[in-house]
């Protein structure tokens, strides 16, 4: 890659392929009527015990899974090197990383590859594979990350969110 002062030098690329910014779920009339319900007792809830941050918080977040429910989700770019990890536009340096993992069931269509990071405010980085073959990921990463072997299942943050179509 050829370096000038606008550019970093991100390493030797071993695997890159394009996936959707977020996942987009299809939703029913009925999960929208429901969701609705919800918000609505929960912004009751908030306005009964004076809790007015609690109720911006609600009012926030619906505006911000109707908004993201007009679009497609962008495409990105993910490109695995021999220093780090490139998503979209942020570059992940591989000391910045802690471990890395990747969890592959296919039955129940699963197939991430997990970063979690040395610093703890930071959340953890989840990257779906798609097409991509795990064991040439994992091989390679395997020599500049240690894998998180204790991690066979995806989160339950990201199995509620599907669950519930968030």
């Amino acid at each position: 890659m050829p370096m000038d002062k606008n550019t970093i030098d991100i390493g030797r690329e071993f695997a890159a392929w394009r996936v959707p910014e977020y996942e987009r779920h299809a939703r029913s009339k009925r999960w929208y009527i429901g969701a609705s319900v919800i918000a609505l007792f929960l912004l009751f809830y908030a306005f009964w015990t004076t809790n007015f941050l609690f109720a911006v918080i609600i009012i926030v977040s619906a505006l911000v899974i109707i908004l993201r429910d007009g679009g497609e989700p962008e495409m990105v770019d993910v490109i695995l090197t021999t220093e780090g990890a490139a998503v979209g536009r942020k570059f992940y340096d591989y000391d910045e990383l802690k471990d890395f993992s990747i969890v592959y069931k296919p039955n129940i269509g699963v197939k991430n590859l997990y970063f979690e990071f040395k610093n703890s405010m930071k959340p953890r980085l989840s990257i779906p594979l798609d097409d991509m073959n795990p064991l040439p990921i994992r091989e390679n990463l395997l020599k500049y990350l240690p894998e998180d072997i204790e991690r066979t299942d995806q989160p339950t943050s990201e199995g509620l969110a599907k669950l519930f179509k968030l």
